[in-house]
């Protein structure tokens, strides 16, 4: 264990002594810290961290301290809304909103067949629901229209682990990060998307200098401050850089022949596609020095462990999945995963998304099942006992192509669960018309953008109203237990999915029910038996034993009740046949193999090596569009702002959507801090101010995607494209053109006028006039001169975060 002692955070409000402190997990991202509750008089009024927890010790982030103010808030949706003739969103009973929801969906059945329905969900539910989800979608409607956010964050991490491993599943677990010599943070922005994570890996740095840390990014974030070395690519090119790294290292003898020998194939076919990836061209194409790639060469070729961690920065990339399994084949060539200290740490995003690919909440069968596998379908029909012909089967649908579904008039219904997709999805406008043409259910807390399309609007309960299991970015299922009832009016995502079944009348093939339990602890129980003898085996874990151990990773069985640190520690991989949870796809069209392709490769519980193949995002700037955008997220909020825009500290810190300009770039362009600029992309334009620095390189520009009303025009997915990796079908969100618009007004100066005058009267000051009129000094203006001056001026205050709280020495980046 990385930590030392236990540290309490702690945010509580309320007058005199809570009542009681109720066990719980954080539930805004994916590195899963365990928390207590506290309740006053039947409400939550604060939180603190749980000092006994591994893998926090008490310690909470700025978002997870804040969380729960959100559920007292006084716009909580309170009862189910239904739009009316008028097309307003008016109060209705639970009874008249579910009639509604039910007659919908018989009638889009009889009319378009099951197919006609989609769910779309979140990553922020709990597995029980995701579980229900599957079942209902599956065994009852008979749907393969099943996606969630999860698509949108991290749906690379299961493509690029089937490819290269059988089955979904993070090798590696926090424990390795623990352990390893050099840790690679590859687009994994981790001081502010996981910052217990990033103060745990700063503070065993602190204490020995270990590991040696490699940041690749864009951008100079926080977590760069942070690294010994950092990668600073150009946009789109992962692949290159990747592969240019591999060649080194094999070129530096660092290969592991034994191991590739004994437990993979296809190393020839990989290291193939190597071959142009010199030094140079890889500097040429990513814009890295060569010496700086010779030293991460090197270090790679000789650090004894390693972890490699990813989020968006791969994930939301062109050739996502293959950026992803070249990193899964830089481990398996030096022999790196399933040993202490070593592996692929592939996290999520989200505090539960991970469960919905597990139980099968989104495009997956539960228990890591193939859907191209007749025999898993049968298994499948047997434990929920249905006719195995009612499931459909073969690829999956993402939310894309689900959207060119709805455009082509094949989809009826789409029900909308705990996300809030007309903030989240790229190239939003065209979402937006899309959702238009459906019946749109939405189960939520509040009214968000996507109500503004939402013809039934159900009220859910939120974290602490509600008990459940969410399995974090390490295969790590925690508990989560109720803390207080729901606001009246409020039911529970399992509550509503349940109830819909029984109106419905979705029986098995006996007549029973087909939802048989009433209960979280029911549905899990369930799972448990679904799970038996797949990877994500959970058949050794109880509600108790995750409370007392404060979780456990899967799989754990009566025979390994203690959990599994790490995958793979016997070599032995899920790639035969009838056992893998995937036949893969070509790593380059992304188009699934047959079973006759699969068996050919001859994998038999082996790893598999892919050739890695750069192509280059579909969007390049140049022309009406030079430049490059990118978005991602700040330390202060949480994906678009639902929950934690509704704490009054983290809205204070962050309240406004900004764009980060280049100082250079701002220079040439006569820019200054503050000024409210036009970013236009080929679908739309936002308005907001500029942060000027060095955050990121000339000719990128940044925006945090948090800032979605339709109203403010900040939304950074009005401009974003909506192109799709091949393989795991995730918008590249990381790549897209645009071009910066300055907003002006003139002024024309009058006779005695200075320019300290005209900067008073605008409230800017005397530099920034300067700068916006590309004057070297204050004297020499002209009466009748016209000078430029910004239509708006907006102070951003984003409030600086430490993402550590601990001296830590500098690394060589900080120095």
């Amino acid at each position: 264990m990385s930590w030392q002692n236990e540290r309490i955070d702690m945010n509580v409000y309320s007058q005199g002594e809570v009542d009681r402190w109720v066990y719980s997990t954080c539930n805004l991202c994916s590195v899963g810290c365990g928390c207590e509750i506290a309740v006053k008089d039947e409400q939550i009024v604060g939180i603190r961290g749980n000092g006994k927890h591994s893998i926090n010790r008490g310690r909470l982030g700025p978002k997870g301290e804040n969380q729960w103010q959100a559920n007292s808030s006084p716009d909580r949706l309170l009862s189910p809304l239904i739009r009316n003739d008028l097309g307003e969103l008016v109060p209705a009973s639970w009874d008249e909103a579910m009639d509604l929801i039910v007659n919908k969906m018989k009638e889009t059945i009889e009319k378009k067949g099951p197919n006609g329905i989609a769910i779309y969900s979140t990553g922020q539910a709990f597995l029980e629901d995701y579980y229900t989800i599957a079942k209902v979608g599956r065994a009852a409607i008979g749907t393969h229209l099943l996606d969630a956010n999860t698509r949108l964050c991290t749906a690379t991490t299961e493509f690029c682990l089937l490819q290269s491993f059988g089955a979904d599943g993070a090798p590696a677990s926090y424990e390795d990060i623990d352990e390893t010599e050099t840790l690679m943070l590859f687009g994994h922005n981790v001081a502010e998307t996981g910052t217990v994570l990033h103060e745990r890996i700063m503070d065993r740095k602190a204490r020995i200098g270990k590991p040696y840390i490699i940041a690749v990014d864009p951008r100079r974030t926080l977590t760069v401050r942070g690294a010994d070395l950092h990668l600073q690519l150009r946009p789109g090119t992962n692949v290159p850089l990747l592969n240019g790294l591999l060649r080194l290292m094999l070129e530096n003898g660092a290969a592991d022949e034994e191991f590739i020998a004994n437990y993979t194939i296809g190393f020839d076919d990989m290291r193939g596609a190597l071959e142009e990836w010199t030094p140079e061209r890889t500097s040429e194409v990513t814009g890295i020095p060569v010496d700086t790639l010779l030293e991460a060469g090197r270090v790679l070729s000789e650090t004894p462990t390693l972890v490699t961690t990813t989020l968006q920065g791969a994930f939301q990339s062109a050739d996502a999945t293959t950026a992803c399994v070249a990193i899964n084949n830089m481990h398996l060539a030096r022999g790196l995963i399933g040993k202490p200290g070593s592996g692929p740490l592939h996290m999520a995003g989200q505090p539960s998304s991970s469960a919905n690919r597990t139980v099968g909440g989104v495009g997956t069968y539960p228990a890591n099942r193939n859907p191209m596998n007749p025999q898993h379908l049968q298994e499948m029909a047997d434990l929920w006992n249905v006719e195995e012909s009612l499931f459909p089967a073969g690829p999956e649908k993402g939310i894309e192509e689900q959207l060119e579904m709805i455009e082509q008039d094949q989809i009826d219904v789409f029900w909308n669960i705990g996300t809030n997709p007309l903030v989240s999805l790229p190239n939003r406008k065209r979402a937006k018309a899309a959702l238009e043409k459906v019946f749109v259910i939405m189960q939520d807390h509040f009214l968000t953008e996507t109500s503004k399309v939402a013809d039934v609007v159900l009220p859910a309960a939120m974290w602490g109203e509600k008990e459940g299991t969410m399995e974090n970015a390490d295969r790590r299922i925690n508990l989560l237990r109720k803390a207080v009832n729901p606001p009246e009016g409020v039911r529970t995502d399992l509550d509503i999915l349940i109830d819909f079944s029984k109106r419905m009348d979705f029986r098995d093939k006996d007549g029973q029910p087909l939802i048989g339990y009433s209960t979280p602890e029911e549905a899990f129980e369930e799972w448990k038996t679904v799970s038996r003898g797949r990877p994500s085996d959970m058949t050794g874990m109880t509600y108790d034993l995750l409370e007392k151990h404060n979780g456990l990773r899967w799989p754990a069985t009566a025979e390994r009740p203690e959990g599994t640190v790490r995958l793979y520690e016997d070599f032995k991989f899920p790639t035969s046949t009838d056992y893998a949870q995937s036949y893969t796809k070509n790593q380059f069209t992304g188009r699934a193999l047959t079973r006759a392709e699969y068996e050919e490769k001859q994998a038999d519980g082996r790893a598999i090596f892919h050739a890695t193949r750069y192509n280059p995002p579909s969007e390049q700037p140049g022309g009406d569009f030079p430049m490059w955008l990118t978005t991602g997220r700040l330390v202060w909020h949480w994906h678009t702002r639902t929950k934690t825009g509704r704490s009054p500290y983290l809205q204070a810190a962050a309240p406004h959507g900004y764009v980060e300009v280049n100082e250079t770039d701002a220079a040439k362009l006569g820019i200054v801090e503050g000024e409210v600029i036009r970013i236009v992309s080929p679908r739309g334009r936002i308005e907001v101010p500029a942060k000027i620095g060095d955050a990121v390189q000339p000719g990128l520009v940044f925006v945090p995607f948090h800032f979605g009303s339709w109203e403010s025009n900040q939304a950074a997915n009005d401009l974003t494209a909506d192109f799709v990796d091949p393989l795991s079908k995730q918008p590249t969100f990381k790549q897209s053109a645009c071009r910066i618009e300055k907003l002006r007004k003139q002024h024309l100066v009058a006779g005695g006028e200075t320019v300290g005058y005209i900067a008073d009267k605008y409230d800017m000051s005397v530099d920034d006039l300067l700068r916006v009129n590309k004057l070297d000094t204050p004297y020499g203006i002209q009466t009748g001169q016209h000078l430029e001056i910004p239509i708006s001026m907006i102070n951003v205050p984003i409030q600086p975060y430490s993402p550590q709280r601990t001296d830590f020495k500098k690394t060589p980046i900080e120095e």
